[in-house]
């Protein structure tokens, strides 16, 4: 059975971190830092101790580090997408492209390397949250325009965070991939660099060599390309970004 976060946190509510770390020096730095600024904040030093906090408790987001004892990062990330729906953040040493690219391949929502500055790492944990908030927020207020979108079949509903294939059939996306797709579909047919993009899903500008925007690209086609090696809907416009083609229409 598949663990759903917690409710959005209102803004008289704690969000709740959940900190994956076995360096106990790092995780009460952490602890200590989040705490002050509001979060309430849970910890754990390896992978059971990860998913007795995730099955017990209702947690926000998990800041989770590659490097632990009694099994690989990684591979616990991908039990995570597999289990459990809420935001993760890889917190890491290990800064090699090949990680970075595969860390968000599994459905990481944001990818920091250590040595980390706190207040970026606040600000980016802030921004996930935000955004995740955002597109799982469920109360509507009466007659506001639908918040439903068409597009070759698909169904895309921005309040439940859904996306519906042409078979009617939910499609699972990570708050980042819904985030991406959700920009692309309300910019259809526009030309959108990976600047803007990263702007949009992420609050900051991509650095010359982070290629997440790409590697997100490609995990969303696979969801919603016939051919994700020959896209026809999430095109590549080279030297300028990425254009949504199909015809979108609002429900």
């Amino acid at each position: 059975m598949a663990i759903s976060p917690s409710q959005a946190p209102s803004a008289s509510q704690q969000a709740h971190v959940l900190v994956v770390d076995d360096d106990p020096e790092i995780t009460k730095i952490l602890a200590r830092y989040f705490a002050s600024h509001g979060f309430r904040v849970s910890t754990a030093s390896n992978g059971l101790q990860l998913r007795r906090v995730i099955e017990a408790e209702s947690v926000d987001i998990v800041m989770l580090d590659l490097g632990l004892p009694d099994e690989d990062g990684l591979g616990l990330m991908r039990h995570l997408r597999e289990r459990w729906y809420g935001p993760v953040i890889i917190v890491t040493g290990r800064g090699e492209s090949v990680d970075r690219v595969v860390g968000l391949e599994l459905g990481a929502d944001d990818y920091v390397t250590k040595p980390f500055d706190l207040r970026e790492l606040l600000a980016r944990v802030r921004s996930v949250l935000r955004r995740f908030s955002q597109s799982t927020i469920k109360t509507v207020a009466p007659n506001i325009e639908s918040r439903r979108f068409t597009f070759d079949g698909y169904e895309l509903d921005l309040q439940s965070h859904g996306l519906l294939d042409p078979q009617g059939k939910p499609i699972s996306l990570t708050s980042g991939e819904f985030a991406l797709l959700r920009t692309l579909v309300e910019n259809a047919n526009k030309v959108l660099s990976r600047d803007q993009l990263m702007t949009q899903i992420h609050g900051r500008d991509a650095g010359p060599y982070d290629r997440s925007i790409d590697v997100q690209i490609g995990r969303l086609r696979r969801k919603i390309e016939v051919d994700a090696a020959n896209p026809q809907r999430i095109k590549s416009i080279r030297g300028a970004g990425y254009l949504f083609s199909p015809r979108v229409q609002r429900l």
